[in-house]
């Protein structure tokens, strides 16, 4: 830690209150030199560029995104099957490891952070700063399979949802930290890997100005497997942070009431690479994962926090996993309130509309308000696509009047991954 000079003392008793060890050790200089001394005598006398700014740069050989993509042998995306039953596809995603509940893991743990967690469980945790109504929110989130099947738009969308996930509450977003795990980085295609992650966390930090602050690398994950390692899908997770000016105007995902209008923000398209839906139903891993248009993501957060700061929105949730349907089905289960959507709200009819409810396209939220009026048109001005999918009430989330699946069955699904894989005492089934 580096203090402003005179500081000193201030620190120190912050340290001393929380019972933690205090010492000044030395002070910064403009030598360029990191100089170590002991018992009045000079040890250590280092140049500092070597270790900074002059520091060797590796240039490991890797292979170009088109060579890495042809390497990945990801499929093609192929014809999209239908969906028959809308309700035994949800039943069976939240009950999927992708998306199934970690309450049970999280819960475990002290969560309250010296009883200021002023919210936990949504799309990012707020603590509350002393002294002030600010409040930070945080949240990590990657797509490993996104960033297999292509790097640049994986590393663009694990930075755009961790965005996402801060605007969700309120928030509005500041910085990133990240921890870069992938294989053998002097194996071509995970050199290729690294590459591609990176300059897509590049240009998403530009484009929703969210700066890298810090950050490490976790490399060699693989086994030795027989003909060659078997590496960790690419994994640049992210850690992100924002502020509240007011932590009692931030958002959360439950439902509030029965009667709200419930809207998707955002274009819902026939985008199903690489998406859970296709993988959990159907047990394909094809085509190209959902495009990230980080102007979209800017604009789309500008909105939202607008919306929950003018008290518009009533809960909020963002689309990620599982599509719209997965994201409402999560809103019903934490407000312990049902819903009845509209068929076929995002312009297809049949079992196309119905295959949309799971499309993961990026850039979306799920909205209620009981300000149906001002939420359309705040939309209209700021050019936001915003569709109308259904009203809140009720046990279950019902399709055009037709009883679809009840939160209890809902629950049961989501809840009970975790407790059943570890065991009734806590030990892997």
């Amino acid at each position: 830690m580096v203090l402003k000079p005179g500081r000193e003392d201030f620190a120190e008793a912050i340290f001393r209150k929380w019972e933690l060890d205090f010492a000044v050790i030395g002070e910064v200089t403009d030598t360029g030199h990191m100089v170590l001394q002991f018992n009045g005598e000079t040890v250590c006398d280092i140049p500092l560029g070597p270790l900074a700014d002059d520091a060797p740069l590796y240039d490991r050989p890797h292979m170009s995104q088109d060579e890495y993509k042809a390497w990945a042998k990801v499929a093609p995306l192929g014809d999209i099957p239908e969906s028959t039953d809308i309700a035994a596809d949800l039943l069976k995603l939240m009950a999927s490891p992708a998306i199934a509940s970690r309450r049970w893991i999280w819960e475990q743990y002290d969560s309250q952070v010296g009883a200021d967690t002023v919210q936990t469980g949504g799309d990012a945790a707020l603590v509350r700063v002393h002294g002030s109504r600010k409040a930070l929110a945080m949240t990590t989130d990657c797509t490993p399979r996104y960033c297999y099947a292509d790097p640049v738009e994986g590393g663009r969308q694990a930075v755009a949802e961790a965005y996402r996930n801060l605007c969700a509450v309120g928030a509005r977003p500041l910085a990133i930290t990240n921890c870069l795990n992938f294989g053998n980085p002097q194996r071509p295609e995970i050199m290729a890997q690294i590459v591609g992650c990176l300059d897509g966390m590049s240009q998403a930090c530009v484009a929703l100005d969210m700066p890298i602050v810090s950050g490490n690398v976790s490399l060699y994950n693989e086994s030795k497997a027989t003909g060659g390692g078997s590496a960790i899908l690419p994994t640049p997770a992210i850690g992100a942070v924002g502020i509240l000016d007011d932590w009692d105007k931030s958002a959360t995902i439950g439902f509030k009431a029965e009667g709200e209008a419930i809207f998707v923000v955002g274009m819902t398209n026939d985008e199903y690479g690489q998406s859970l839906w296709l993988r959990e139903l159907h047990g394909r891993v094809e085509g190209p994962p959902p495009s990230v248009d980080l102007y979209a993501e800017r604009d789309h957060g500008d909105f939202i926090r607008t919306m929950i700061a003018s008290g518009i929105a009533t809960a909020v949730h963002d689309v990620s996993d599982g599509g719209a349907l997965v994201a409402l089905a999560e809103m019903a289960l934490a407000g312990g309130i049902g819903a009845d959507l509209v068929p076929a709200p995002f312009g297809a009819l049949g079992h196309e509309g119905t295959r949309r409810w799971f499309a993961e396209g990026q850039a979306r939220y799920v909205v209620t308000t009981k300000d149906t009026h001002n939420l359309e048109h705040s939309a209209h001005l700021a050019r936001v696509t915003c569709t109308l999918v259904g009203f809140t009430g009720g046990y279950g989330l019902n399709m055009n009047a037709t009883p679809g699946v009840s939160l209890a069955k809902l629950r049961a699904a989501h809840e009970g991954f975790f407790p059943a894989l570890m065991g009734a005492d806590g030990a892997l089934a």
